[in-house]
């Protein structure tokens, strides 16, 4: 629960869970009333709540003294200590991004975030720091309210990416943009309005009589209209530049600056950290010389980076011994090829030998494998260490036990049923949104296919290889475009083959040829076996075509056109609504045009909304 200067809001991830934000609650049992969660941690470092909240430590699996704490900057985070240390240690966190964090910035402020300068709060435009000081305490305008001023026009300012989530004074579906500028116009309550539009019918509009938890994702296709007074000053049409720096997350608490006060105290204090500083930067430089004298010269970038993710470096000889001299394959793909192994604690992993990546220098490989080390998502394959020896280059895993969603789709045992279907379809769908709009470092797949869709014991997703487009490209990549088509056959979008523009829609297309592959029982290599579609086109085309042909002639078949494309092994166990509309998005997915694509938040949103009305 945050409680800020002024209001107090839900925090508990994950938004989406919580069914809308007048605290209608969900099947977790989510609301915005006062209530209570059981949550236990164990010291493995896993952590389970009472509505299904799970999460693991970047330390799994080691025993360690752990604690779960609430940080001053509302992240929270795991801390673990070894036996005969005097010092706790980041261990995982729940936030990766800083500006999801609810009253990050204060009210009528943007919280903005970017890789190189961290997280910085700004006014949004017409506004003012309430005190330049603090910013929790957010802006205030530099303007005379419509309620103070009933004669005073209006005018909308869009903000491109930019949302203030939660705290909707209401809520209109199937409304015009100029209605919902219309409806907020009359009410001298609204500062402004989120509109969403829907394919094929009005958008959604959502007007605010607070602008709270405002935040700007660069992947966001939505906007926010902001309303300001017209024609009284000729506002910035961006964010104000006044803005404060919050700091970055390196892995422990971020430091929020504020000005000094000139106080004997805060000089004792500043005079305090500055000298703790000073003995932590020569600790460091001793650590660093041990490790430079034991390893020989290994550059010294890489293990700042590599101690800075909490995961374990493996030497090539211990994973060898693993895997009984890699002898037990569980898989294999452009990238590389994975083998089954236990390490000397007894766990069972999965670890993936690559191919492309033995001429990349050691620094820069555990810069990447850094970033992939970072991501923590309940819906990712979860990363236990890393190689770089020589030219070894290897990647250590937790191990699925049920394998790949292909190997389970091709199995004549029928162990998917529809419900299984259905919740890997809304789990990969979380993973791949938080990849491209949450984490940290926005990431693109790049090969989403039912081979990197992993299922453990309950058959709940995890998407795997999420970083390898980042590992294996290293040495092609200039930062705006990709050298080489990536991908496999049949669930490569249209971008790749006509050389345009790479985006987070490339994985969107992936998706939804995986769900219809999912929904028919039918793989994108193999086609449908029609006649009247044309032999020469590609097969995902020839999929997809199939189930759009199917479909329209729904209205003359009715329901029945759902059977003929199903996959024959459900039979007819399975939800008709679920389905539906499982196959709407698909299809949706799949558009040739990326701007009709939905993101990837939008498309767990769906499914989620729809999951939670079923029950």
């Amino acid at each position: 629960m945050y409680k800020g200067p002024q209001v107090s809001s839900l925090f508990w991830p994950y938004a989406w869970l919580q069914s809308s934000n007048f605290g209608n609650g969900n099947r977790n049992g989510r609301s915005t009333f006062n209530d209570s969660r059981v949550v236990v941690v164990d010291d493995l470092g896993y952590l389970v709540s009472s509505d299904n909240f799970t999460f693991k430590t970047t330390d799994y699996g080691m025993r360690l003294l752990r604690r779960l704490t609430l940080d001053h900057d509302g992240n929270v985070r795991f801390y673990s200590m070894k036996d005969g240390e005097d010092r706790w240690s980041v261990s995982g966190l729940f936030q990766q991004q800083p500006c999801f964090i609810h009253g990050i910035c204060g009210p009528n402020s943007i919280c903005s975030y970017e890789p190189r300068t961290g997280s910085k709060c700004s006014c949004s435009p017409g506004y003012r720091w309430f005190d330049i000081e603090d910013w929790s305490q957010g802006c205030i305008p530099s303007f005379q309210l419509w309620c103070n001023n009933s004669e005073q026009k209006s005018r909308f300012l869009s903000l491109p990416g930019v949302d203030f989530y939660g705290y909707d004074y209401a809520f209109f579906g199937n409304h015009t943009y100029r209605q919902c500028a219309s409806l907020c116009s009359r009410l001298c309550e609204c500062k402004g309005f989120q509109y969403k539009p829907v394919r094929g019918a009005n958008g959604q509009c959502y007007l605010k009589a607070q602008l709270l938890n405002g935040r700007r994702s660069p992947s966001s296709t939505n906007s926010f209209f902001l309303r300001l007074p017209l024609p009284l000053h000729d506002y910035d049409e961006s964010a104000s530049n006044n803005g404060l720096v919050c700091g970055r997350n390196g892995g422990g608490a971020i430091v929020l600056e504020r000005p000094e006060k000139e106080n004997e105290l805060v000089k004792f204090m500043l005079w305090f950290a500055i000298s703790f500083g000073g003995i932590e930067v020569v600790c460091i430089f001793m650590v660093w010389c041990f490790l430079f004298r034991n390893n020989g010269m290994l550059p010294r970038q890489g293990y700042v980076l590599a101690a800075a993710t909490g995961f374990r470096k493996f030497s090539y000889s211990e994973l060898k011994h693993a895997t009984k001299g890699f002898s037990e394959e569980i898989g294999r793909g452009g990238g590389g090829t994975v083998y089954k192994g236990v390490l000397s604690d007894d766990r069972v992993v999965a670890i993936k030998r690559l191919h492309e990546v033995a001429n990349q220098g050691e620094s820069e490989f555990l810069a990447e494998v850094s970033i992939i080390g970072r991501l923590n998502h309940m819906n990712l394959i979860g990363m236990l260490g890393f190689c770089a020896e020589g030219k070894y280059r290897l990647l250590v895993y937790e191990y699925m036990e049920n394998g790949s969603l292909a190997q389970n789709l091709s199995s004549s045992s029928n162990v998917l049923d529809w419900t299984k279907r259905y919740n890997i379809a809304l789990g990969t769908a979380r993973g791949l949104a938080y990849l491209h709009e949450e984490c940290l470092e926005w990431i693109l797949h790049c090969d989403v296919k039912p081979q990197n869709i992993l299922l453990d014991s309950d058959y709940k997703p995890k998407v795997g290889d999420f970083g390898l487009s980042k590992l294996l490209n290293r040495n092609n990549l200039n930062n705006s475009s990709f050298s080489r088509i990536r991908g496999t056959r049949g669930y490569m979008a249209p971008e790749w083959v006509f050389n345009l523009p790479i985006t987070s829609k490339v994985d969107v297309y992936s998706y939804g040829i995986v769900v219809l592959e999912m929904i028919t029982g039918r793989s994108p290599t193999t086609g449908a076996p029609i006649t009247e579609l044309e032999a020469e086109s590609t097969h995902h085309e020839r999929l997809v075509t199939w189930v759009r042909e199917k479909r329209k002639k729904g209205s003359e078949l009715g329901a029945f056109w759902v059977d003929e494309i199903v996959d024959p092994s459900l039979g007819s166990n399975y939800d008709m609504k679920e389905m539906e509309i499982l196959i709407t998005v698909a299809l949706e997915c799949v558009e040739e045009e990326k701007n009709l694509r939905p993101n990837m938040s939008q498309v767990a949103e769906r499914l989620q909304s729809h999951d939670n009305e079923s029950r």
